[in-house]
């Protein structure tokens, strides 16, 4: 995170904006109950994977070197290939983002020649270098002669399912579907949409392989991508699968000649899955992943009190508090870099790292707009943890996620009332006391 060391101490917590917060967590108390009643069905997932290899504290030691015949890497491949449902999966610290993970899947599948139909608009902001869209010379899927399409967003926001069989009229080796929202005003797209989604896709072109940019998802519904046919997914051990503990790393999993073609992106063709070690960091992983089902069902919580929060004050919100989710993320909209950057002020200085530091916008590998981000995380960069982020370009919207327990949200969206209560940047919605 960019930021510089802010020169005031934060105020005192106004009763009004401690009021306006309690009222919204008393109003979310039924989501709540329900998201803390999804834990048990989480775990229990868990738990069976690792009765089902035997996980033991033998396998929290990794090789060194190569990392050839690394047990421990082995048995926590078989136990994510269990809990995300998929036939196979590699989880990898040497993975150092979702984007990565992402990247590594998208240039081992594919092939000069091949198309690439993104089906859920324009992708991340982080994948347009990746696939050529922004930036030249290093690389992209362009260079190496990859076609891209992208089917865009119908009127609400959601997959152009009107659209679709013309879109796919030409052959394609590859759609992406991204779960999340990202960075763009729309709903994420649920479980059920997915399959529904894969199933029109292979009834159109049956050899089509259907990928999943699966980040923010894990553990929010039932079952993840692969139990509806996606035939490859991939994902951030610093979002929610890491379980807060994950120090860096992503997963990718699927068919298993699909997992070891990403793989020899990762590595090199002939090594493939079979290298790379993990530097005696597994317990965090299998302990992390343990953790996962509770972080997320916190997180879940968080976002509906930001979403309850802002829409109490006027603000437009994505997804509507009790709306269908199938990722941690919470959008505000703002209207203006004003109040934006107050809230991120506010989180930062409620943040257990870094708090003294005030987020000011900033370039930011990858991304196209200056970001404002608010992220004094244990791991940097961590999504799981509590922290919100924002491209400084119109709409102006506020993207918060994470959240080991909901308490840091309350103290968070506190703090910030209050500061927008001193700025006098609630006058719009007409409600300061």
């Amino acid at each position: 995170m960019d930021g510089q060391p802010q020169r005031s101490v934060p105020a005192p917590i106004s009763p009004w904006a401690s009021d306006r917060v309690a009222a919204a967590l008393a109003a979310i108390t039924p989501l709540a109950a329900r998201r803390t009643a999804a834990v048990k069905p989480g775990l229990a997932r868990v738990l069976e994977a690792f009765a089902a290899e035997r996980l033991g504290p033998h396998h929290f030691a990794s090789v060194s070197g190569y990392g050839h015949g690394d047990l421990g890497r082995e048995v926590l491949d078989r136990v994510f290939a269990r809990v995300l449902g998929a036939e196979s999966a590699a989880v990898r610290l040497q993975f150092v983002s979702g984007t990565h993970a992402i990247a590594a899947a998208l240039y081992g599948v594919l092939r000069p020649g091949d198309r690439l139909l993104a089906l859920t608009g324009r992708p991340y902001d982080t994948l347009e270098e990746v696939i050529g869209l922004r930036g030249s010379g290093q690389g992209s899927l362009a260079e190496f002669g990859i076609h891209y399409d992208e089917l865009g967003l119908d009127a609400d926001g959601r997959v152009d399912t009107s659209g679709l069989a013309d879109a796919l009229a030409v052959p394609t080796r590859m759609v992406l579907i991204q779960r999340s929202c990202g960075y763009s005003w729309r709903p994420s797209l649920g479980i059920a949409a997915i399959g529904a989604l894969i199933e029109r896709v292979k009834a159109l072109q049956p050899g089509c392989v259907c990928f999943v940019d699966n980040c923010y998802g894990e553990f929010v519904e039932a079952c993840e991508p692969p139990a509806v046919g996606a035939d490859l997914i991939a994902g951030s051990l610093i979002k929610n699968p890491g379980g807060t503990l994950a120090p860096t790393g992503g997963y990718v999993a699927g068919r298993s000649e699909l997992v070891e073609q990403a793989c020899c992106r990762l590595t090199a063709p002939g090594i493939g899955r079979e290298g790379g070690t993990g530097f005696d960091l597994y317990r965090l992983l299998f302990q992390g992943l343990f953790l996962a089902p509770q972080m997320v069902a916190e997180a879940l919580i968080s976002a509906e009190l930001v979403g309850a929060v802002f829409a109490s004050l006027g603000f437009a919100i994505q997804p509507l508090v009790g709306g269908e989710r199938s990722d941690v993320i919470q959008a505000v909209r703002f209207g203006a870099a004003g109040p934006l950057q107050t809230v991120c002020r506010a989180f930062q200085a409620c943040s257990p790292v870094g708090s003294y530091l005030d987020p000011v916008p900033a370039p930011m590998p990858g991304y196209g707009s200056e970001l404002v981000m608010a992220g004094g995380t244990f791991i940097d960069g961590s999504t799981s943890e509590f922290s919100a982020d924002a491209p400084l370009r119109e709409p102006y919207v506020l993207f918060s996620q994470g959240g080991s327990h909901h308490c840091h949200a309350e103290l968070a969206l506190e703090r910030a009332l209050t500061a927008l209560e001193a700025a006098g940047q609630l006058e719009p919605a007409g409600l300061l006391p």
